[in-house]
């Protein structure tokens, strides 16, 4: 047994029933857990808004893309792939913001278990 382990074992006999139930679920996320809250929550809105407008300029970016290719004149290749381009900026930038949100809960999720820890130390004090 890790050292991760033998602390939980130890943290959950310090801890009433409700703090423990508290406790659990603060464990490690999976993907699509984290995926999940970051749609939860006060920005829980932002995200659903910007997950549409993802999919929105996929769309966009897959109808450059065929522009693109059934195009033979350069002024139209330059313009359709600069449409291109952007949409895969754009894209990008959306997938970032979500990254970052899921990794702020993550370390909010972090934060919340080590004072959880202080305070179950102090209180075997």
């Amino acid at each position: 047994m890790g050292k991760k382990e033998k602390i939980d074992d130890l943290i959950k006999e310090a801890l009433n029933s409700e703090d423990a139930k508290f406790y659990e679920e603060l464990e490690e996320q999976t993907l699509l857990e984290k995926l999940g809250s970051v749609h939860k929550g006060k920005t829980g809105w932002l995200a659903s808004v910007m997950t549409v407008m993802h999919v929105v300029i996929f769309i966009v970016f897959v109808y450059c893309a065929i522009q693109f290719f059934n195009t033979e004149i350069t002024n139209e290749l330059i313009k359709w792939a600069c449409a291109g381009f952007l949409c895969m900026i754009f894209m990008a930038m959306m997938k970032l913001y979500i990254w970052m949100q899921m990794d702020k809960n993550d370390m909010l999720r972090a934060l919340k278990r080590l004072e959880l820890q202080v305070a179950v130390l102090l209180e075997k004090k």
